[in-house]
């Protein structure tokens, strides 16, 4: 940064509002924190998991040169994803990465102003915190939070900062999506009726680490850091690398799949949370100990909360034994369809002049429109860097530097994740869950959900 650039922050500062404001408008931390526009953005890692080797790190290979950052850290509390990670980045941007055992360890040594948060599903909102309390910036992966308690924290901590957070439903990045917000939004497709949310694979080795867990010994871990907030339990391999087999480190089908895909229907709707959700389901196939189901299906009652009288169901379904690994979204009017997997509205379905009649009433069929150019889904976390992860990825980049407000904000994740509680609570308790909107908080045979019962 040259002298005459020093001065000027000395004295002044723009705010993400566009306004100009004097520096003693800021912290001292804040003031710390500010980003030029040709000053190098230094990233750092937390958690190097298989979702950040096979699709984080090839997006931000994308884009990184051109936006002026660099990945300078890795955080890891296994020494060999540590070493691995080191390493695997060490290749990537020609210079050293600094391995760290824990993230303490990188925040006290000033060494990042943003990480990537993709650590265990239960961890997701504890690490953002630490971050933003850091003074990072933060992409974190979904799902955002699994219990309440972890939800309210993160999102108070992080509307309480000045950081900017992208959660990592990529759906908000691609461009037939957004179609698809304008299109309902605009009226033109009328009342949501329904949505039909599916996603199915036929993977036996999916969120398994058979290959991984005879090298991974206690010594090498700090497993008392990785259990975080969650109850004492004594060392297990499978929980630590299968974790999202396992509740209460992972809600499975919910939180990994249904959180995507349920955030649409927030988005496109403006609600913000189910109004009551009931799930089926169990273990059919994959009998190997684990303890999240490998087949449910989930149906939600959306709506506004002062009006019972109004909205629309949501059905979620999804297995892991037979499927074509093709996630579909459909949502339903009376006119027609709008299908997220074709990309296409449709009459499909509408009111016919026929039916119609039947009841002295008017035709509803919708035109056949094509929203825009479709941004394939991808379902791998291997995915060499798919276009809507990549979208994503540098919108939450441009956003560091802009200061803007990125496509999926805290609220996204904090609304989708109060919809993977309740199905979970659902799941866990067999009842209809519903919200306490004053308290915040999931209500299972009305009580609040107790996550570790």
């Amino acid at each position: 940064m040259d002298k005459s650039r020093r001065e000027f922050l000395k004295q002044t500062a723009i705010t993400s509002t566009g306004m100009i404001v004097g520096a003693n408008a800021f912290s001292a931390k804040s003031y710390g924190r500010i980003i030029g526009a040709n000053d190098r953005v230094r990233v750092g890692v937390v958690g190097y998991s298989d979702r950040h080797r096979g699709s984080h790190m090839p997006c931000f290979m994308n884009h990184y040169k051109e936006l002026n950052f660099d990945l300078v850290a890795v955080s890891d509390i296994w020494k060999k994803r540590r070493e691995d990670g080191s390493a695997a980045w060490k290749e990537k941007m020609g210079h050293d990465v600094v391995a760290c055992r824990n993230n303490e360890e990188m925040y006290d040594k000033k060494l990042v102003d943003a990480v990537f948060v993709s650590t265990a599903d239960f961890q997701h909102a504890l690490h953002a915190i630490e971050a933003v309390k850091a003074g990072c910036d933060v992409y974190c992966e979904k799902p955002f939070a699994e219990t309440m308690e972890d939800n309210r924290a993160a999102l108070k901590a992080i509307k309480s900062s000045d950081r900017i957070v992208q959660i990592g439903s990529q759906r908000r990045s691609g461009s037939n999506y957004h179609a698809a917000n304008d299109f309902i939004r605009s009226g033109k497709f009328g009342p949501i009726t329904m949505v039909e949310l599916t996603w199915n694979v036929n993977q036996p080795g999916r969120w398994r680490r058979t290959a991984l867990l005879n090298q991974l010994k206690e010594e090498d871990t700090d497993w008392k850091r990785f259990l975080l907030n969650r109850p004492a339990d004594k060392f297990d391999p499978r929980k630590y690398l299968e974790f999202r087999l396992f509740w209460p480190y992972s809600s499975g089908l919910a939180g990994q799949w249904m959180s995507h895909q349920i955030d649409t229907v927030h988005w496109f709707t403006g609600l913000q949370h189910p109004r009551s959700v009931v799930a089926n389901g169990g273990i059919y196939v994959w009998k190997d100990g684990r303890k999240n189901w490998d087949t449910i299906s989930a149906v939600f009652d959306y709506g506004p909360v002062n009006d019972p009288t109004s909205g629309f169901q949501v059905t979620f379904g999804s297995r892991m034994h037979n499927g074509s690994d093709n996630p579909t979204e459909i949502y339903y009017s009376n006119g027609g369809e709008l299908n997220l997997d074709t990309n296409k509205v449709t009459p499909k379905g509408g009111l016919t002049k026929r039916l119609a009649a039947e009841m002295n009433m008017e035709a509803n069929l919708l035109p056949e429109t094509s929203l825009s150019e479709v941004e394939k889904v991808v379902t791998s976390a291997n995915t060499g860097g798919d276009k809507l992860t990549s979208n994503h990825i540098r919108n939450w980049m441009e956003c560091i530097r802009s200061r803007k407000q990125p496509n999926a904000p805290v609220e996204a994740g904090y609304s989708h994740s109060i919809a993977t509680i309740m199905t979970n609570a659902a799941v866990q308790t067999g009842a209809k869950v519903t919200f306490d909107e004053a308290k915040q908080e999931v209500m299972a045979n009305g009580k609040p959900f107790k996550y570790y019962a």
